[in-house]
């Protein structure tokens, strides 16, 4: 089979395609095979991305050269600029993040897109997976297709070795871009293909095609355990996506480790490492029973309460702020994407304020206070936790204040003084944006 018939095949049923596109030798030739491609199905619509990360002198550079090819191809081609911040992760991580966040944020409705990673890209990332050690999931290294959130992810060249695209490249005489940094052996991945690759290829010229085969074992056994354990994690995961945690300590631990990771994988979250598992075990879930505990994840952190582990991002405090609403017919943004306020047909209903009243939304409270039905008063701890509210929750949800009068914590309770008489209310509706009640 020629290698366009092979990517007509592997991308049967596309339609729409947005190819992640460098320069660099594997992309060209992945764009060219796909223009190519195009002319024997004219409805095929093509657009590129280019990632103009900023790390090199020649980036400026690169970006006309792309744009000069993609104008030739008669490909229409975004170039979105990143910023690399190394510091947690490195520089390769970091860039990595960066353009997978890009592509996320281009990718239309309908669209697929697709990279050029090859066979020899493949052999490197199961070896930093070793390097990492990695279980059977990291050794799997990449996947032929995977979704990236509602969209497809291809790799339609993951079976070629990069012989086979310089062939194709010197039959069509493509230009491309030699990035000087590939040169740079202080990054694990030229290490790996400058120093260590070629010896090991010279001693075994098939070893890069028995690495993907592994790769390929690996990847098997992952899904076998996903497909065998989707049904017990099903039973666990709550409707708001929180994972209960009642009888995991009678388990083994390969099975509490397995459906703990695919819960975090199921919330979005990079696999986790052993050693987050032990910990998240140890000092999350074995915590004592009024602890508030915690472990951080990225840019998320997992957090227990109830018996339960909730998948929550990281957000600054929004405790000290203080909102004033003055034009209360009007939306309220709150910071941190925590959403957006405004008076409603339906909402948690609350008298309007008087005349000598300014309104402000503030995220904390203290003293004790009464609450539309209930008696007494109870401290503001105290209502929490019969409201049966986390402790994130608690942090983040909006208080309505009248001066320096608590009058509503809404969508959970109206105090006394914020009780509102018939035909005569305001109705206030919290609409968020992203998922906020775990």
């Amino acid at each position: 089979m020629t290698q366009l018939a092979q990517l007509e095949q592997q991308l049967a049923g596309e339609q729409r395609l947005l190819v992640g596109f460098s320069g660099g030798l594997d992309s060209t030739v992945l764009l060219h095979q796909l223009t190519l491609l195009r002319q024997r199905q004219p409805t095929l619509q093509l657009r590129a991305i280019h990632i103009h990360h900023g790390l090199s002198p020649c980036a400026d550079s690169w970006v006309q050269h792309c744009r000069a090819v993609c104008e030739a191809w008669q490909v229409e081609l975004e170039v979105v600029a990143i910023k690399v911040d190394g510091r947690d992760s490195g520089i390769e991580g970091a860039a990595r993040e960066g353009r997978y966040q890009a592509f996320r944020d281009s990718l239309r409705t309908g669209e697929a897109l697709v990279t050029a990673q090859h066979l020899d890209d493949q052999c490197e990332t199961l070896l930093l997976a070793l390097k990492r050690g990695s279980g059977p999931a990291g050794l799997a290294a990449m996947p032929v297709r995977l979704m990236l959130g509602a969209h497809r992810l291809l790799r339609p060249l993951l079976s070629r070795q990069r012989a086979e695209l310089e062939k194709w490249a010197e039959e069509y005489q493509l230009r491309w871009i030699e990035d000087e940094s590939n040169q740079d052996t202080r990054y694990d991945r030229n290490f790996l293909r400058q120093r260590i690759l070629p010896t090991l290829s010279e001693r075994w010229p098939h070893f890069a095609v028995a690495v993907a085969r592994s790769a390929a074992l690996c990847g098997e056994q992952e899904q076998l355990l996903d497909e065998l354990l989707a049904e017990s994690l099903a039973a666990r995961t709550e409707p708001d996506g929180a994972l209960r945690i009642d009888g995991f300590a009678a388990m083994s631990e390969a099975r509490r480790a397995a459906l703990l990771r695919r819960w975090i994988a199921g919330c979005g979250g990079q696999m986790p490492s052993r050693d987050a598992i032990r910990r998240l075990w140890l000092e999350v879930i074995n915590a004592r029973e009024d602890a508030a505990p915690r472990l951080r994840l990225g840019d998320h952190e997992i957090r227990r309460y109830r018996e339960k582990l909730y998948w929550l991002p990281l957000r600054p405090s929004v405790r000290a702020l203080i909102l004033p609403w003055k034009e209360v017919t009007r939306p309220l943004p709150l910071p941190h994407d925590l959403g957006i306020l405004q008076l409603a047909e339906s909402g948690t209903e609350v008298r309007p304020p008087r005349a000598d009243e300014t309104v402000t939304v503030r995220f904390q409270a203290q003293g004790r206070f009464a609450i539309e039905g209930r008696s007494g008063h109870r401290s503001i701890k105290k209502l929490w936790q019969e409201c049966d509210v986390p402790p994130w929750r608690r942090e983040s949800t909006p208080l309505i204040f009248y001066n320096e009068t608590l009058i509503a914590a809404l969508n959970t309770f109206v105090c006394r003084e914020g009780s509102a008489v018939a035909g005569n209310a305001w109705r206030i509706a919290w609409l968020r944006e992203r998922e906020n009640k775990r």
